[in-house]
């Protein structure tokens, strides 16, 4: 297969069922579409450009992450949500294979297919002053009806245009207006987002939706910090969403995420805290417990992130 420098800019893939448009950053399978981020899909051709190779973590920091300082937790968190949306399975993969300890290989057929835009080279080639037969009576027409018609109808094209344009930038200064208000009211506000499940067997994931909701409610009780309801922060759980869209939207300066990870009888909880305006992270932690007493675990690791990260809000 073609490296990624040699392969079109525009070239369409076949991923397996998935047919992948990377200028578009979509993905197809008979009428489902599916849009990706522009990371995740950086991510899908990283790994399909050595398909059925092994590309490690750091391959994949340096080629997905280039200029960003992340940990190998945003790999682990990325590739899980890349076989949600493929509808792969870790413990079956047909797509993504961990491999353990190394990183990870892509073992779907992949093929280049053409693109299927039409090139501007293989349009057909218009003559200038060559003769054409006439169509519908319209050169038998007179000249001025012609004219009267077209004058008629850029009148009508003129006033719809100057009518869409008062409407966007109404719109545009209203919402603007709104957001401005709201940045200024709640500039200490954080959402928490449902933390990911990404143990090996998946099986975790009530664990890490309740360490969401301890975090939101351990925050909650600091004064003058606006946290995020839950419903609304789990909305966005397995959507594929910028994390400044989602800042945007729940009207707060910071987004709290993470994973849980086991082995063996020991739980890691990660936490980061991103600033939305920049992206840049401004805390992380790692939380390493024996896996007993599962909500006094949530509640212990609760306690400490938000004692911990809530200088990074101030």
């Amino acid at each position: 297969m073609p490296s990624e420098r040699e392969r079109p800019a525009k070239a369409t893939l076949r991923i397996g069922d998935w047919t992948v448009h990377p200028m578009a950053d979509k993905m197809s399978r008979g009428e489902e579409t599916i849009r990706l981020e522009t990371r995740t899909m950086r991510l899908l051709l990283c790994l399909a450009d050595r398909a059925g190779e092994v590309v490690s973590i750091d391959d994949l920091l340096s080629e997905v992450w280039a200029g960003v300082i992340v940990t190998p937790d945003s790999v682990y968190q990325a590739v899980t949500s890349l076989r949600r949306l493929l509808g792969d399975d870790s413990r079956k993969p047909t797509y993504i294979a961990t491999v353990p300890r190394r990183g990870y290989r892509l073992i779907a057929p992949v093929d280049a297919q053409a693109d299927e835009s039409v090139s501007h080279a293989d349009a057909p080639a218009v003559l200038v002053g060559t003769s054409m037969p006439p169509r519908d009576g319209i050169s038998g027409m007179g000249a001025r009806p012609l004219m009267r018609i077209a004058l008629i109808a850029g009148a009508v094209l003129l006033l719809g245009a100057l009518a869409t344009s008062y409407l966007f930038l109404r719109d545009r200064s209203s919402a603007q207006a709104v957001a401005s208000t709201e940045v200024a009211r709640s500039s200490k506000s954080i959402a928490v987002l449902p933390f990911l499940d990404l143990t090996d067997a998946m099986n975790e994931e009530p664990f890490a939706d309740g360490m969401t909701e301890e975090l939101i409610d351990k925050l909650s009780k600091y004064p003058g910090l606006h946290v995020s309801a839950p419903t609304s922060s789990f909305y966005y759980k397995d959507k594929q969403v910028p994390v400044a869209d989602i800042a945007r939207s729940l009207g707060v300066i910071y987004v709290l995420d993470g994973s849980v990870r086991k082995s063996g009888s020991t739980m890691r909880v990660s936490a980061r805290l991103v600033r939305a305006g920049d992206g840049f992270v401004v805390w992380s932690e790692t939380y390493d417990r024996p896996l007993g007493d599962k909500l006094k675990v949530q509640d212990e690791i609760a306690n400490e992130a938000a004692k911990a990260l809530k200088p990074s809000i101030e």
